[in-house]
């Protein structure tokens, strides 16, 4: 270590402001991103939410319904809010740790284009259209307030993992923006390939993963021409409860009241899942690495 980057007594940061090297002399693991550890991230993520998700599914067996999900409240709170809670708070302490909270909440360091305003716009187009498309009369009051708290739990917490976390790796690791929408889309779809451990068919997993690579990538694309992550999450907060509550049941079609809404749901999500692919080819620019790394 050069006389100009050694620590001050006391110090217990690097010269760069993240965390000093080890007594051997080498950075810790995680101080230096890539996009392989970003992927780590999120299988880590993963295997720890199936772990919680099947240690509350035992401790709380007899208030949920496995056959669905969505019957009670209890249900929705201990068989789906609950492991996303919990996993919820594991990243944000990984990530606080880590010294990437301040980047991930912070002004997006990239400036986003007015085309990007598509992206959140489609988003509530679709999130409207499912309210309206809803049956109402078929949910009951504390359904709907536990439908709504889950909402804030997998925003919180999906977004955290992917346009919070793995996006600062990628921006730390020197990609560029194309490449972290891509990347972070791509893995947020993969994450849903986790339903084929339930039970869901292979088809509707196979569609799942398309609608979410572009939902993904107009999370990113509403993050960026928002300039904030929080635009990201309540976004998400706000689709998967109404989806749920158009469908009647997780990641299954809409199929409710409401034939002119569930056009509109409908033609939204394609118009999503396009957006996601000319974004690919669309998205431009390149953020200078956090001061975390």
């Amino acid at each position: 270590m050069a006389a100009d980057e050694r620590l001050a007594p006391g110090s217990d940061t690097g010269p760069s402001g993240g965390p000093p090297p080890t007594a051997a002399g080498r950075a810790p693991f995680w101080s230096r991103p890539t996009a392989w550890k970003a992927v780590l991230v999120v299988v880590g993520y993963l295997v720890f939410y199936l772990l919680v998700g099947t240690l509350t599914g035992r401790l709380f067996d007899g208030s949920i319904d496995t056959d669905d999900l969505l019957a009670t409240p209890a249900s929705i709170l201990l068989g789906l809010a609950l492991p996303i809670a919990i996993g919820g708070a594991a990243l944000t302490v990984f990530a606080v740790r880590r010294g990437w909270w301040s980047s991930i909440v912070g002004r997006q360091p990239v400036r986003g284009r007015r085309w990007m305003w598509l992206a959140p716009v489609l988003v509530l187009v679709a999130v409207v259209a499912h309210v309206a498309a809803t049956d109402w009369g078929a949910w009951s009051g504390g359904q709907i307030a536990s439908l709504a708290l889950l909402g804030v739990c997998v925003g919180l917490t999906e977004e955290l993992a992917t346009r919070g976390i793995v996006v600062t790796m990628l921006r730390d690791a020197g990609h560029g923006e194309r490449m972290v929408m891509v990347v972070s889309s791509l893995l947020f779809a993969l994450m849903h390939t986790v339903n084929l451990l339930s039970g869901m068919e292979a088809s509707t997993v196979v569609a799942t993963v398309v609608y979410t690579f572009g939902f993904g990538a107009c999370m990113y694309l509403a993050m960026r021409v928002t300039g904030t992550f929080w635009a990201a999450v309540v976004l998400h907060a706000l689709t998967d409860p109404t989806t749920f509550l158009a469908s009647g049941g997780v990641d299954t079609s809409t199929t409710s009241q409401g034939g002119a809404a569930v056009v509109v749901a409908l033609l939204a999500t394609l118009l999503i899942v396009a957006l996601g692919i000319v974004a690919i080819f669309a998205v431009r620019g390149k953020a200078a690495p956090s001061v975390s790394s």
